[in-house]
């Protein structure tokens, strides 16, 4: 049942977000970020998110949907893919404007990975599983987009890990061997896109449910460590995103049954993932974390953002819009959310 959360997570929030008021008021100061709406015109909750540029940006839906945009969300083109109707796209993964990949969650075969390098026309199915016991998550790819990992939920007492060596053209199974045990009732969540991500030749994989911990591999997957987090596990808690620049590392997460709670819910690392240090509140559970520049990162939920300036130690919240990811690159910042929500960046 736990492997369902990803699933429930939609209709829940999705429900409830207009209903939930901020676990304290946003006091902006005056240089903090600003959110500018560039929404795409569907009902669909947008969970899968990855930000090329300023101007290009990718959006995955809950019902098969895949937008993208080339003129910074003044317009967005719909480039489904065929069949997928019904998908819940959780991840996206894109390397420029044309060449892009798109995971979709569930058990069994509705855990797939979509690839198009024509911007969207046309679409492959590059990975379908094949496993009922199976259930991926997250999606992730290294700098140079040619080698990559996905993650399931552990199968076997293990977390099962994907990879590709052709830029998600075709995908293997990873040899569990190198992958620790994973506690009973352990599992990843499927909120943002980000509780697998990469920094250089590292990769970070986040966990809740039966205990709320941060795997770390310095070989591109084969092998891993893992490490608690100071974030607390729950039934329906845990880290949910990661979010590395060198050796500095962002955890954030929470309780989802609990949105405005953001007590201890947030960790940082400065030794590549090897210890963490607890980083404080946050104004509400968070599903997602991104750099901005130095020391600067933004993490976002269904009560708000925060945005921490001294490197995870401390945040402070400063906008109630509810929303569900986060991509920051070349100091331009993304996040999407419920019901077509996209917002850019705007500083003051």
């Amino acid at each position: 049942m736990l492997r369902l959360l990803g699933i429930l997570m939609t209709t829940v929030l999705a429900s409830g977000a207009a209903a939930i008021a901020p676990a304290q008021a946003a006091h902006p100061h005056a240089h903090d970020p600003s959110w500018t709406h560039v929404d795409v015109p569907t009902d669909q909750q947008l969970r899968g998110l990855d930000a090329v540029s300023s101007k290009v940006a990718w959006v995955g839906g809950s019902a098969g949907g895949v937008w993208r945009t080339t003129d910074g969300g003044r317009s967005w083109d719909d480039v489904s893919p065929p069949g997928a109707d019904g998908l819940l796209f959780r991840d996206i993964e894109a390397r420029d404007s044309r060449t892009a990949l798109a995971l979709s969650i569930g058990e069994g075969t509705d855990s797939r990975i979509y690839r198009t390098t024509d911007g969207g026309q046309t679409w492959t199915q590059a990975f379908v599983n094949d496993d009922a016991n199976a259930f991926y998550d997250c999606l992730a790819m290294y700098p140079g987009d040619r080698f990559g990992l996905a993650v399931s939920d552990p199968v076997d007492g293990k977390f099962r890990i994907i990879s590709t060596r052709d830029g998600g053209a075709s995908w293997q199974l990873v040899d569990p061997a190198g992958m620790p045990d994973a506690v009973d009732g352990e599992f990843a969540f499927a909120a943002s896109g980000t509780c697998l991500v990469t920094s250089g030749h590292d990769a970070y994989l986040a966990s809740g449910g039966g205990a709320a911990r941060v795997f770390v591999s310095h070989d591109r997957g084969e092998t891993w460590t893992v490490r608690d987090s100071t974030i607390p596990a729950s039934a329906a808690g845990g880290v949910f995103s990661l979010a590395f620049q060198g050796p500095h590392g962002i955890a954030v997460g929470g309780d989802f049954e609990a949105p405005t709670a953001g007590t201890d819910a947030s960790a940082y690392s400065d030794d590549r993932g090897a210890t963490w240090t607890n980083g404080g509140d946050l104004s509400g559970y968070r599903s997602g974390v991104d750099w901005l520049r130095h020391d600067v990162a933004i993490a976002v939920g269904p009560t708000g953002s925060d945005v921490t300036v001294d490197g995870g130690r401390s945040w402070r919240a400063f906008d109630d819009t509810p929303l569900d990811a986060v991509q920051c690159v070349r100091s331009a910042c993304w996040a999407s959310g419920p019901h077509g929500v996209v917002v850019r960046l705007a500083r003051h």
